[in-house]
Protein backbone atom coordinates (compact mmCIF):
# COMPACT_ATOMS: atom_id res chain seq x y z
CA UNK A 1 0.00 0.00 0.00
CA UNK A 2 2.79 2.81 1.15
CA UNK A 3 4.31 1.97 -2.47
CA UNK A 4 1.27 2.29 -4.52
CA UNK A 5 0.90 5.50 -1.92
CA UNK A 6 4.24 6.72 -3.17
CA UNK A 7 3.94 6.04 -6.51
CA UNK A 8 0.61 7.97 -7.22
CA UNK A 9 2.34 10.83 -5.73
CA UNK A 10 5.15 10.82 -8.15
CA UNK A 11 2.79 10.39 -10.71
CA UNK A 12 0.32 13.42 -9.54
CA UNK A 13 3.65 15.89 -9.35
CA UNK A 14 4.07 15.13 -12.80
CA UNK A 15 0.62 15.79 -13.84
CA UNK A 16 0.65 18.96 -12.01
CA UNK A 17 3.93 19.81 -13.68
CA UNK A 18 2.37 19.07 -17.16
CA UNK A 19 -0.83 21.00 -16.35
CA UNK A 20 1.27 24.13 -15.36
CA UNK A 21 3.14 23.62 -18.87
CA UNK A 22 0.20 23.42 -20.85
CA UNK A 23 -1.43 26.16 -19.14
CA UNK A 24 1.40 28.91 -18.93
CA UNK A 25 1.51 28.18 -22.88
CA UNK A 26 -2.22 28.29 -23.75
CA UNK A 27 -2.26 31.40 -22.01
CA UNK A 28 0.65 33.36 -23.09
CA UNK A 29 -0.13 32.26 -26.41
CA UNK A 30 -3.20 34.07 -26.35
CA UNK A 31 -3.27 37.18 -28.02
CA UNK A 32 -3.41 40.60 -26.34
CA UNK A 33 -1.97 41.93 -23.37
CA UNK A 34 -3.38 42.34 -20.18
CA UNK A 35 -2.01 46.06 -20.07
CA UNK A 36 -4.43 46.89 -23.10
CA UNK A 37 -5.62 50.21 -21.83
CA UNK A 38 -6.27 52.85 -23.42
CA UNK A 39 -5.39 55.17 -20.79
CA UNK A 40 -1.36 53.43 -21.05
CA UNK A 41 0.25 54.87 -23.87
CA UNK A 42 2.60 52.46 -25.65
CA UNK A 43 5.94 53.01 -23.94
CA UNK A 44 3.93 52.69 -20.89
CA UNK A 45 2.76 49.12 -22.38
CA UNK A 46 6.35 48.40 -22.90
CA UNK A 47 7.32 49.01 -19.52
CA UNK A 48 5.09 47.36 -18.10
CA UNK A 49 5.88 44.05 -19.89
CA UNK A 50 9.23 44.52 -19.11
CA UNK A 51 8.71 44.74 -15.43
CA UNK A 52 6.87 41.15 -15.27
CA UNK A 53 8.72 39.45 -17.90
CA UNK A 54 6.25 39.06 -20.45
CA UNK A 55 8.47 39.98 -23.62
CA UNK A 56 11.06 37.62 -22.77
CA UNK A 57 10.89 34.38 -24.85
CA UNK A 58 7.96 32.17 -24.11
CA UNK A 59 10.41 29.15 -22.79
CA UNK A 60 12.78 31.40 -20.82
CA UNK A 61 9.35 32.71 -19.08
CA UNK A 62 7.75 29.61 -18.22
CA UNK A 63 11.17 27.66 -16.59
CA UNK A 64 11.47 31.11 -14.94
CA UNK A 65 7.54 30.66 -13.31
CA UNK A 66 8.18 27.21 -13.00
CA UNK A 67 11.02 27.52 -11.08
CA UNK A 68 9.39 30.37 -8.80
CA UNK A 69 6.82 27.36 -7.90
CA UNK A 70 9.06 25.04 -7.14
CA UNK A 71 11.61 26.58 -5.43
CA UNK A 72 9.71 29.62 -3.28
CA UNK A 73 5.65 28.81 -4.29
CA UNK A 74 5.73 31.33 -5.99
CA UNK A 75 2.70 31.61 -8.33
CA UNK A 76 3.50 35.31 -9.61
CA UNK A 77 1.78 38.88 -8.73
CA UNK A 78 -1.36 39.69 -10.07
CA UNK A 79 -1.38 41.80 -12.95
CA UNK A 80 -4.55 44.00 -13.01
CA UNK A 81 -7.48 42.75 -10.37
CA UNK A 82 -5.04 43.16 -7.15
CA UNK A 83 -1.95 44.59 -8.98
CA UNK A 84 1.08 43.65 -7.64
CA UNK A 85 -0.39 41.13 -4.99
CA UNK A 86 0.75 37.74 -4.76
CA UNK A 87 -1.45 34.95 -5.99
CA UNK A 88 -0.75 32.38 -3.30
CA UNK A 89 -2.23 35.30 -1.20
CA UNK A 90 -5.75 36.18 -3.31
CA UNK A 91 -6.11 32.21 -3.33
CA UNK A 92 -5.83 31.75 0.45
CA UNK A 93 -8.29 34.45 1.05
CA UNK A 94 -10.67 33.80 -1.35
CA UNK A 95 -10.96 29.91 -0.93
CA UNK A 96 -12.32 29.34 2.14
CA UNK A 97 -15.88 30.87 1.07
CA UNK A 98 -16.03 28.16 -2.03
CA UNK A 99 -14.84 26.18 0.30
CA UNK A 100 -17.68 26.31 2.85
CA UNK A 101 -20.65 26.57 0.06
CA UNK A 102 -18.76 23.35 -1.57
CA UNK A 103 -18.52 21.31 1.48
CA UNK A 104 -22.29 22.09 2.32
CA UNK A 105 -23.93 21.78 -1.30
CA UNK A 106 -21.97 18.16 -1.76
CA UNK A 107 -22.67 17.04 1.76
CA UNK A 108 -26.52 17.52 0.83
CA UNK A 109 -25.92 16.26 -2.77
CA UNK A 110 -24.34 13.17 -1.04
CA UNK A 111 -26.77 12.80 1.95
CA UNK A 112 -29.85 13.05 -0.34
CA UNK A 113 -28.85 11.51 -3.84
CA UNK A 114 -27.64 7.88 -2.31
CA UNK A 115 -31.06 7.21 -0.58
CA UNK A 116 -32.73 8.17 -3.02
CA UNK A 117 -30.90 6.06 -5.76
CA UNK A 118 -31.35 3.43 -3.15
CA UNK A 119 -35.13 3.98 -2.97
CA UNK A 120 -35.56 3.90 -6.70
CA UNK A 121 -33.49 1.03 -7.28
CA UNK A 122 -35.65 -0.84 -4.42
CA UNK A 123 -39.10 -0.03 -5.84
CA UNK A 124 -38.14 -0.75 -9.77
CA UNK A 125 -40.33 -0.22 -12.17
CA UNK A 126 -42.85 1.41 -9.67
CA UNK A 127 -44.27 4.78 -9.29
CA UNK A 128 -41.76 6.10 -6.89
CA UNK A 129 -38.95 5.03 -9.06
CA UNK A 130 -40.45 6.71 -12.14
CA UNK A 131 -40.72 10.14 -10.23
CA UNK A 132 -37.34 9.99 -9.14
CA UNK A 133 -36.08 9.28 -12.29
CA UNK A 134 -37.84 12.45 -13.95
CA UNK A 135 -36.98 15.09 -11.11
CA UNK A 136 -33.32 13.48 -11.60
CA UNK A 137 -33.57 13.76 -15.05
CA UNK A 138 -34.52 17.35 -14.51
CA UNK A 139 -31.73 17.98 -12.44
CA UNK A 140 -28.99 16.95 -14.74
CA UNK A 141 -30.25 18.54 -17.65
CA UNK A 142 -31.04 21.82 -16.33
CA UNK A 143 -27.65 24.21 -16.32
CA UNK A 144 -26.47 25.89 -13.23
CA UNK A 145 -27.46 29.30 -14.20
CA UNK A 146 -31.21 28.49 -14.92
CA UNK A 147 -31.18 26.96 -11.48
CA UNK A 148 -30.17 29.82 -9.58
CA UNK A 149 -32.53 31.92 -11.63
CA UNK A 150 -35.33 29.59 -10.32
CA UNK A 151 -33.92 30.30 -6.83
CA UNK A 152 -33.84 33.96 -7.30
CA UNK A 153 -37.55 34.43 -8.80
CA UNK A 154 -38.46 32.23 -5.31
CA UNK A 155 -36.45 33.37 -2.51
CA UNK A 156 -35.65 37.38 -4.03
CA UNK A 157 -38.55 38.94 -2.92
CA UNK A 158 -38.73 41.35 0.20
CA UNK A 159 -38.30 39.71 3.60
CA UNK A 160 -36.42 37.02 1.87
CA UNK A 161 -32.36 36.07 2.07
CA UNK A 162 -31.05 37.49 -0.43
CA UNK A 163 -31.41 41.22 -1.79
CA UNK A 164 -32.08 41.04 -5.86
CA UNK A 165 -29.48 43.14 -7.62
CA UNK A 166 -30.20 43.50 -11.49
CA UNK A 167 -29.88 39.80 -12.53
CA UNK A 168 -28.02 38.43 -9.54
CA UNK A 169 -28.24 38.81 -5.87
CA UNK A 170 -26.18 39.77 -3.25
CA UNK A 171 -24.48 37.52 -0.85
CA UNK A 172 -24.74 38.62 2.49
CA UNK A 173 -23.95 36.03 5.33
CA UNK A 174 -22.66 39.02 7.73
CA UNK A 175 -26.47 40.22 7.72
CA UNK A 176 -28.42 37.11 7.07
CA UNK A 177 -26.19 34.02 8.88
CA UNK A 178 -26.71 30.91 7.70
CA UNK A 179 -30.23 31.59 5.55
CA UNK A 180 -27.46 33.37 2.91
CA UNK A 181 -25.82 30.47 2.31
CA UNK A 182 -29.74 28.46 1.05
CA UNK A 183 -29.55 29.12 -2.30
CA UNK A 184 -25.98 29.22 -3.82
CA UNK A 185 -25.60 25.35 -1.83
CA UNK A 186 -28.98 24.57 -3.20
CA UNK A 187 -27.64 25.51 -6.64
CA UNK A 188 -24.50 24.11 -6.73
CA UNK A 189 -25.78 20.94 -5.24
CA UNK A 190 -28.43 20.46 -7.54
CA UNK A 191 -26.53 18.55 -10.29
CA UNK A 192 -24.44 16.45 -8.20
CA UNK A 193 -27.52 15.18 -5.97
CA UNK A 194 -29.19 13.83 -9.26
CA UNK A 195 -26.19 12.73 -10.75
CA UNK A 196 -25.32 10.58 -7.84
CA UNK A 197 -28.85 9.45 -7.53
CA UNK A 198 -28.93 8.05 -11.16
CA UNK A 199 -25.64 6.52 -10.83
CA UNK A 200 -26.56 4.81 -6.88
CA UNK A 201 -29.74 3.41 -8.44
CA UNK A 202 -27.76 1.77 -11.51
CA UNK A 203 -25.10 0.80 -9.83
CA UNK A 204 -27.73 -0.42 -6.75
CA UNK A 205 -29.90 -2.54 -9.53
CA UNK A 206 -26.78 -4.61 -10.43
CA UNK A 207 -25.53 -5.21 -6.84
CA UNK A 208 -28.98 -6.52 -5.72
CA UNK A 209 -29.15 -9.17 -8.90
CA UNK A 210 -26.41 -10.78 -7.66
CA UNK A 211 -26.10 -14.28 -5.70
CA UNK A 212 -25.32 -12.70 -2.42
CA UNK A 213 -28.08 -10.32 -2.06
CA UNK A 214 -30.29 -13.60 -3.21
CA UNK A 215 -28.36 -15.39 -0.17
CA UNK A 216 -29.11 -12.81 2.34
CA UNK A 217 -33.11 -12.36 1.55
CA UNK A 218 -33.06 -16.28 1.94
CA UNK A 219 -31.80 -16.22 5.33
CA UNK A 220 -34.48 -13.57 6.57
CA UNK A 221 -32.25 -10.05 6.92
CA UNK A 222 -34.56 -7.32 6.96
CA UNK A 223 -34.49 -5.49 3.52
CA UNK A 224 -32.76 -2.34 5.37
CA UNK A 225 -29.87 -4.06 6.39
CA UNK A 226 -30.02 -5.87 3.02
CA UNK A 227 -29.71 -2.14 1.05
CA UNK A 228 -27.72 -0.50 3.44
CA UNK A 229 -24.87 -3.13 4.67
CA UNK A 230 -24.57 -5.83 1.82
CA UNK A 231 -26.00 -4.10 -1.58
CA UNK A 232 -24.27 -0.36 -1.27
CA UNK A 233 -21.03 -1.54 -0.19
CA UNK A 234 -20.30 -2.39 -4.12
CA UNK A 235 -23.08 -0.64 -5.17
CA UNK A 236 -20.95 3.09 -3.89
CA UNK A 237 -18.02 2.24 -5.56
CA UNK A 238 -19.05 4.32 -8.86
CA UNK A 239 -20.11 7.07 -6.66
CA UNK A 240 -16.91 7.28 -4.68
CA UNK A 241 -15.29 7.62 -7.92
CA UNK A 242 -17.47 10.55 -9.16
CA UNK A 243 -16.93 12.47 -5.75
CA UNK A 244 -13.12 12.35 -6.34
CA UNK A 245 -13.04 15.18 -9.17
CA UNK A 246 -16.66 16.53 -8.13
CA UNK A 247 -15.28 17.11 -4.87
CA UNK A 248 -12.03 19.19 -5.89
CA UNK A 249 -14.42 21.32 -8.53
CA UNK A 250 -17.46 22.22 -5.96
CA UNK A 251 -14.82 23.02 -3.35
CA UNK A 252 -13.30 25.35 -5.95
CA UNK A 253 -16.90 26.64 -5.95
CA UNK A 254 -19.28 27.04 -8.79
CA UNK A 255 -18.12 29.81 -11.78
CA UNK A 256 -21.86 30.26 -12.42
CA UNK A 257 -22.84 30.22 -8.86
CA UNK A 258 -20.86 32.63 -7.75
CA UNK A 259 -21.43 35.03 -10.15
CA UNK A 260 -24.94 34.73 -10.13
CA UNK A 261 -25.23 35.50 -6.30
CA UNK A 262 -22.40 37.75 -6.15
CA UNK A 263 -19.71 35.43 -3.94
CA UNK A 264 -16.35 36.87 -3.35
CA UNK A 265 -15.29 33.42 -3.56
CA UNK A 266 -12.31 31.82 -5.91
CA UNK A 267 -14.89 30.76 -8.83
CA UNK A 268 -15.88 34.08 -9.44
CA UNK A 269 -12.50 35.77 -9.04
CA UNK A 270 -11.22 33.33 -11.84
CA UNK A 271 -14.21 34.51 -14.03
CA UNK A 272 -13.26 38.09 -13.71
CA UNK A 273 -9.82 37.19 -13.95
CA UNK A 274 -10.75 35.86 -17.23
CA UNK A 275 -11.86 38.91 -18.05
CA UNK A 276 -9.16 41.13 -16.99
CA UNK A 277 -6.36 38.95 -18.81
CA UNK A 278 -4.74 38.58 -15.49
CA UNK A 279 -2.11 35.87 -16.38
CA UNK A 280 -1.27 34.89 -13.43
CA UNK A 281 -4.17 34.75 -11.21
CA UNK A 282 -5.69 32.38 -14.10
CA UNK A 283 -2.63 29.54 -13.74
CA UNK A 284 -2.40 29.89 -10.16
CA UNK A 285 -6.20 29.03 -10.11
CA UNK A 286 -5.60 26.26 -12.69
CA UNK A 287 -2.66 24.80 -10.76
CA UNK A 288 -4.60 24.86 -7.58
CA UNK A 289 -7.66 23.18 -9.19
CA UNK A 290 -5.38 20.43 -10.49
CA UNK A 291 -3.96 19.82 -7.34
CA UNK A 292 -6.90 19.32 -5.55
CA UNK A 293 -8.38 16.94 -8.94
CA UNK A 294 -5.14 15.25 -8.20
CA UNK A 295 -5.06 14.28 -4.97
CA UNK A 296 -9.09 13.85 -4.31
CA UNK A 297 -8.77 10.66 -6.37
CA UNK A 298 -5.88 9.44 -4.71
CA UNK A 299 -7.99 9.50 -1.70
CA UNK A 300 -10.76 7.79 -3.73
CA UNK A 301 -8.07 5.05 -4.78
CA UNK A 302 -7.60 4.64 -0.85
CA UNK A 303 -11.11 4.93 0.21
CA UNK A 304 -11.57 1.76 -2.03
CA UNK A 305 -9.82 -0.06 0.39
CA UNK A 306 -11.90 1.37 3.03
CA UNK A 307 -15.34 0.68 1.64
CA UNK A 308 -14.04 -2.74 0.19
CA UNK A 309 -11.16 -4.56 1.67
CA UNK A 310 -11.25 -6.90 -1.24
CA UNK A 311 -9.95 -4.78 -3.51
CA UNK A 312 -6.36 -4.66 -4.48
CA UNK A 313 -4.93 -0.99 -5.34
CA UNK A 314 -1.39 -2.74 -6.78
CA UNK A 315 -2.90 -4.97 -9.20
CA UNK A 316 -1.97 -5.15 -12.60
CA UNK A 317 1.00 -2.99 -11.68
Amino acid sequence: MAKYIVKRVIMAIITILVVACLTFVMMMSVPGSPFNDEKLTIEQREQMEEKYGLNDPLGLQMLRYLGGIITEGDFGDSLRMQKDRPVLDIIVEKFPLSARIGVVALSWAILAGIPLGCLAAYNRGKWIDSLLRVVCTLGVSMPGFVVATFLLMLFCNPGGPFTFLGISAIFRPEEDGLLAYLMPCLALGLYPMCYIARLTRTSMLDALGQDYIKTARAKGLLTPKIIFKHALRNGVIPVITYLGPLTAFTLVGGFVVETVFTIPGLGRYLVQSVQNRDYFIIMGTTIFLATLVVVMNLVVDILYRVVDPRIDLTKGE
